[in-house]
């Protein structure tokens, strides 16, 4: 019952992000049409996120069906990273397309343009309305895939609410220079965030500690609640940001009976499932024996 349950989550998962996806994608190639419609460089900025966005699902759904592969010969580990390799595209292709957007605003805040304030309204309730579909469709998921894709919608919902405003004032107030600016804050909100994102990914890619967890902390408290002489050689590393690893060696004195060893690897591993470490390697040094630190 509890399989069939994750089986039906799992398949729900898969059909939430699949229609975020299809809705996200159709709304984009009509926002780029759009955007160059009204001669707003704002529609264009979001369009370009929302490009972002429709990548960013499409391997979250790819990989919602390709992570359920388990470990083989060619990748002991299993296949979780591969969402790593997707962050890392969607995040390359978003700095690119941003500083893209930034090269056509900011001449444009200098030599405003007219648009088309009807258009963009016009645009910004269907980017309101479809993006909050996808929000709302995702948010009642369970899965990490589905509420971080969440997140990304939830920044597109606000960003067409702006827009929404800008064109309402500029229905009544001729101030083309609002749009260029307008471009530039979405773009280096979302540069920023993207900018973030990437540090991360890479931080998991080159294996560095998680930011929430300190080696030397782990080893103090290894050392004070199973009584082992030393704790030394500790590595912590993250397969895709979700599941952390863990390897160390511990010394324990040569009266130690197996029984106790067994013990005390098991309050180890305890120890690191209460972190969310569930990959634990321990290797036991005797203490007198030849060991390098």
């Amino acid at each position: 019952m509890a399989h069939d349950h994750d089986q039906h989550n799992h398949n729900q998962s898969q059909k939430n992000i699949k229609i975020a996806f299809l809705l996200n994608l159709a709304f984009t190639i009509l926002e780029i049409a759009g955007g160059l419609w009204t001669n707003s460089m704002a529609i264009l900025s979001d369009a370009l996120h929302d490009l972002g966005d429709s990548f960013s699902l499409g391997i979250a759904w790819y990989l919602e069906k390709f992570s359920k592969k388990t470990s083989d010969q060619k990748f002991s580990y299993g296949y979780a990273r591969f969402s790593l390799l997707g962050a890392l595209m969607n995040s390359l292709l978003l700095v690119g397309g941003s500083v893209f957007i930034l090269t056509q605003s900011v001449p444009r805040i200098f030599e405003p343009e007219e648009v088309n304030p009807g258009g963009m309204i016009v645009f910004a309730v269907l980017g309101i309305a479809i993006n909050g579909l996808a929000v709302l469709r995702l948010r009642k998921g369970t899965s990490f895939n589905e509420r971080v894709v969440s997140w990304h919608l939830l920044e597109d919902v606000l960003g067409w609410v702006a827009i929404f405003i800008t064109g309402i004032v500029l229905l009544f107030i001729d101030i083309p220079v609002l749009d260029p600016i307008l471009s530039v804050l979405i773009t280096i909100y979302v540069l920023v965030n993207v900018v973030k994102n990437l540090k991360e990914t890479l931080n998991i890619f080159m294996q560095g500690v998680p930011k929430d967890l300190s080696i030397s902390d782990i080893e103090r408290e290894i050392i004070e609640k199973t009584g082992v002489k030393a704790a030394y050689h500790t590595h912590i590393w993250s397969l895709d940001g979700e599941r952390n690893l863990f390897s160390t060696h511990i010394i324990v004195g040569e009266e130690m009976e197996r029984i106790e060893i067994i013990t005390i690897k098991n309050e180890i591993r305890n120890l690191m499932r209460e972190k969310g470490i569930d990959h634990v390697t321990i290797e036991v040094d005797f203490k007198n024996e030849d060991y390098d630190y």
